[in-house]
């Protein structure tokens, strides 16, 4: 499975704008905002969600971001596992 990033967007799809499943943020400085997770009824059950939460960490990492995450399922998964416990603002 290969993401996609940009327009504030980790994606898989043929664009931003027209996607199959995407995370998407704001920045706020030195931190990244997550407002939304989205998977389309075909792809769900299949981990993609949890896929894109940890591009999201593998992305603000590389860049030396923060996370704040707004989205109630991506601050599910990261308050839930421990290996994000050091990009949560």
């Amino acid at each position: 499975m290969e993401f996609k990033h940009d327009n504030n967007k980790i994606y898989l799809g043929d664009s931003a704008d027209n996607n199959k499943a995407e995370i998407s943020y704001s920045h706020g400085g030195q931190t990244l905002i997550i407002d939304r997770t989205f998977v389309a009824d075909e792809l769900k059950g299949k981990g993609i969600a949890k896929e894109l939460v940890k591009a999201m960490a593998d992305y603000a990492r590389q860049e030396g971001y923060k996370i704040m995450p707004l989205c109630w399922y991506a601050k599910k998964v990261m308050e839930s596992n421990s290996e994000y416990h050091d990009l949560l603002v």
